[in-house]
């Protein structure tokens, strides 16, 4: 990839990758706060100060890397934002809401950049100066709250999935999930590094991945 194009990926992709990844967190702060935790709003996470939020690696170095890369999929995470469950009013039900602010929050953001994109691909050819970035940027909002949603939703700690089902299913079974935490990210990595070893990362993952954004860009085209 030369350096025009990166730069032009970057122009494209940063502005959805920020808001899918902030008003990920965010979400979760939120619906902390409403549920009985104010740690999040106590230590000023509840804002869309993207500054708030950055974490270098996972907002700034993963993403550029996967896009220079060529990767089908892009893919990111902002700093978590601080959530005590003890302080929640019903810890293990309110878990489930907290985890599913996130994803949820994705979701909404995909069905309104579907509706855009179908605006954009409608406006008037005297306005593709506006029209064609507006639809590339509402394209890559798709592929990425998408992304997020879809990953985030696997049932494994510290994944949002992963503490729905720790917050579903029963006290032994859940304590026994929960353990997992301090290795989730290790065994998703090595999941992921084995796929790519075995040249099965983009054959397995990018259906997964990938098909349900291409899902809502058809319905925006055909809207």
């Amino acid at each position: 990839m030369n350096i025009d194009a990166i730069i032009q990926g970057i122009s494209i992709w940063a502005l959805p990758v920020l808001f899918a990844i902030v008003l990920h967190e965010v979400a979760h702060g939120w619906a902390a706060d409403k549920l009985g935790d104010n740690t999040a709003r106590f230590m000023g996470r509840l804002t869309l100060n993207p500054l708030k939020h950055i974490d270098p690696i996972g907002t700034i170095l993963i993403p550029v890397v996967l896009l220079v890369s060529g990767s089908p999929f892009l893919f990111g995470y902002a700093k978590p934002v601080p959530v005590n469950y003890g302080k929640l009013n019903h810890p293990k039900r309110d878990m489930i809401w907290v985890a599913l602010a996130g994803p949820v929050t994705n979701l909404i953001l995909a069905l309104l950049s579907t509706l855009l994109l179908a605006v954009a691909i409608h406006l008037p050819a005297s306005l593709g100066w506006v029209s064609e970035p507006l639809a590339l940027m509402c394209q890559a909002s798709i592929i990425i709250n998408m992304v997020l949603l879809i990953f985030n939703l696997l049932p494994l700690p510290p994944l949002d999935g992963g503490r729905v089902a720790v917050g579903l299913l029963p006290g032994p079974m859940a304590y026994q999930l929960s353990r997992i935490e301090p290795f989730g990210f290790l065994i998703i990595v090595l999941f992921f590094v084995g796929l790519h070893y075995l040249g099965l990362l983009h054959s397995v993952m990018g259906p997964v991945l990938m098909g349900p954004p291409s899902v809502l860009i058809n319905l925006a085209l055909s809207l």
